[in-house]
């Protein structure tokens, strides 16, 4: 999903950070030619005594003084834009939005601090927690950056809100690194059941990435869950030993792992009550 205008955005700043960056070449060029160096210097104007040639002098110098200062100020505003990397701070986006909801105020406060220059305008922050006061009828997409299982309720509130507000005009809801489910918050029994049925089985892991003490767990949407394996031999360090079309348990993952180093027998193809059983205990532990 895009955002219409972003990329206009995104050229207009470049523009100005190459035209920032010529200008600022050709102002400090023009304070080299008068001495200045690029910084304020106190200008001598010297002791002029009466004439008509001491006062053509004075006037001279006078005149190169302001035209330093306007230099000087301007140089101060192109190194502001260049560190602004040609955005505009007083540029208003009046467009689609892609709101970020971070766990806390606390949280949202710093990204709206630390990344308002390094995102596109079209982003705003907000907070899963408190009143929300911010007006999301423009909203085209919903992220959720590490949503945990204490903020499982605001999440669920706030997305079938947007989803009901919104309509079509919601194209895409993301979870970055969600938790939702925990024992200590929600448990695993029937309401850990439910909020999976509610909210998290819709969704499709898009990314993921999960580190084990003897390899990886991936996935990068649309190709299949796959499980590696370290190994000095294998081009880029792992080896890949299964693939699967589901995101496996954490018991799934180990018996891989136990079943491709002679470990554990790889368990037979059947109906019989063990093998249900194992079904069973799997499917609970995937809650």
């Amino acid at each position: 999903a895009s955002i219409e205008g972003t990329m206009e955005w995104k050229q207009g700043c470049a523009m100005r950070l190459i035209e920032a960056r010529t200008e600022l070449g050709d102002v400090r060029e023009k304070l080299e030619g008068m001495g200045m160096n690029g910084e304020d210097d106190d200008v001598d104007f010297g002791e002029y005594p009466g004439g008509e040639e001491s006062e053509v002098e004075a006037k001279s110098d006078v005149a190169s003084s302001e035209e330093a200062d306007e230099l000087a100020e301007r140089e101060a505003e192109l190194l502001q834009i260049i560190a602004n990397e040609g955005t505009d701070p007083s540029f208003e986006w009046t467009g689609p939005a892609v709101r970020i909801y971070f766990p806390d105020e606390g949280s949202a406060a710093l990204a709206r601090r630390d990344w308002a220059s390094r995102v596109p305008p079209c982003v705003q922050f907000a907070s899963c927690g408190g009143v929300q006061v911010a007006d999301t009828s423009g909203d085209a997409i919903v992220m959720f950056f590490c949503p945990r299982a204490s903020e499982a309720e605001s999440v669920e509130e706030i997305l079938y809100s947007a989803e009901e507000r919104l309509g079509e005009n919601l194209r895409m809801t993301v979870m970055v690194n969600p938790l939702l489910v925990d024992m200590g918050v929600t448990g695993f029994g029937m309401a850990g059941r439910r909020l999976r049925e509610r909210l998290i089985d819709g969704l499709v892991p898009a990314y993921y990435l999960r580190t084990l003490p003897w390899g990886a767990l991936t996935r990068v949407w649309p190709r299949l869950f796959t499980v590696w394996q370290e190994d000095e031999g294998a081009e880029g360090g792992y080896r890949m030993i299964r693939a699967m079309d589901r995101l496996p348990s954490n018991p799934e993952v180990e018996d891989i792992y136990d079943i491709e180093n002679g470990n554990m027998d790889a368990p037979r193809e059947g109906t019989g009550l063990l093998n249900a059983l194992g079904d069973f205990v799997n499917g609970m532990t995937r809650l």
